[in-house]
């Protein structure tokens, strides 16, 4: 029986098709620059989201790491969501390898951050402050697609105030795909984008940094250092292009699956859900219900979801109509 796991979109497993792309990848010594799979894949990247160069990574959490340790010098600041996955989720990896200090906001209902605080908290020109040198955003956050006209506005403060701007776009093709726009109309307002190959794409592993020359050229001396340096690893980054080939506009069909069983589950008592913050592939629902007890109950019926009770469930590639009735029909038998 099959599983249906709904923690998180990082959970795929490779298609047939693509794990037969990276058995037939050409490969060679990345450290020196030769793997051409990889090559390509970065060639590839940086294209499609405007920039001028990129990197293969490991994971989000070291390309995210990569970009502040471009843009910020020790003693630095970077201004970032209090629940951004920058801040939050990734180690305090900015605080511990570069002396970075981050500087928390609260995030607004839509994702964004208040460009009115965010202007209020950069320290002034003065050696009693850490210098701010950095804004983060993060889209999609929380499954939320940030409006288009924010970014605007958002490169207009960093520019005048002379930030850079970063954008922690782990799911960065989700956002394009509900906006109906090309990525590029939300990246080219950036001046590095950091995004997941291994999330809604679908690829088993890795993360691509985006940007400059310079600030690649950077990047990947930083890379070294973090150990992050692989060899004949074209067998990984032929998944992230087979990803980026094939997995982008059905991207729009985990969205559906994701309003599908949002609404479902909202017509359960003991469920709340609000469906109109439903934009992407991850929503959030309110459980009045002893979550050892239902997670042990769903996993019997092969259902995997997480024990908080805010529960995150997130929609993917490997979760289909049928599996969406399937869960709804699950969680009403429970709170019969």
């Amino acid at each position: 029986m099959k599983q249906i796991d709904l923690r998180s979109d990082t959970v795929t497993k490779p298609s047939a098709a693509m794990l037969e792309a990276m058995i037939k990848a050409v490969v060679g010594d990345d450290v020196y620059g030769e793997d051409p799979t990889i090559n390509k894949l970065e060639t590839l990247a940086a294209k499609m989201l405007g920039k001028e160069n990129a990197i293969f990574t490991t994971s989000g959490t070291q390309s995210n790491l990569l970009a502040l340790l471009v843009h910020c010098e020790r003693g630095d600041e970077y201004i970032v969501g209090q629940q951004a996955h920058t801040y939050r989720y990734e180690g305090g990896g900015g605080a511990v390898f570069g002396s970075i200090q981050p500087q928390p906001l609260d995030l607004e209902a839509d994702g964004t951050l208040s460009l009115e605080k965010v202007s209020q908290f950069i320290k002034p020109d003065n050696f009693h402050f850490a210098r701010t040198a950095l804004l983060c955003l993060e889209n999609t956050q929380a499954g939320k697609a940030l409006p288009l006209e924010y970014f605007s506005e958002a490169k207009k403060l960093a520019r005048d105030k002379g930030l850079m701007l970063h954008l922690d776009g782990a799911r960065v093709f989700n956002a394009a795909v509900k906006l109906k726009v090309d990525v590029k109309e939300i990246t080219n307002y950036f001046d590095t984008i950091s995004f997941c190959l291994s999330k809604g794409l679908g690829a088993p592993v890795g993360s691509v940094l985006c940007g400059s020359k310079d600030q690649i050229k950077k990047a990947r001396r930083w890379r070294k250092v973090l150990g992050g340096g692989m060899r004949q690893a074209g067998i990984l980054a032929a998944a992230g292009i087979f990803a980026l080939s094939n997995n982008i506009q059905r991207l729009k069909d985990d969205h559906d699956n994701a309003l599908a069983l949002a609404n479902g589950l909202a017509k359960i008592e003991g469920i709340t859900i609000d469906v109109d913050m439903v934009q992407t592939n991850i929503f959030f629902a309110d459980i009045k219900a002893d979550m050892g007890s239902l997670c042990k109950f769903l996993k019997e019926k092969k259902i995997i979801i997480d024990k908080s009770n805010h529960l995150r469930i997130v929609t993917h590639l490997d979760i289909s109509k049928k599996d969406i009735e399937e869960t709804i029909s699950a969680f009403r038998k429970y709170f019969l």
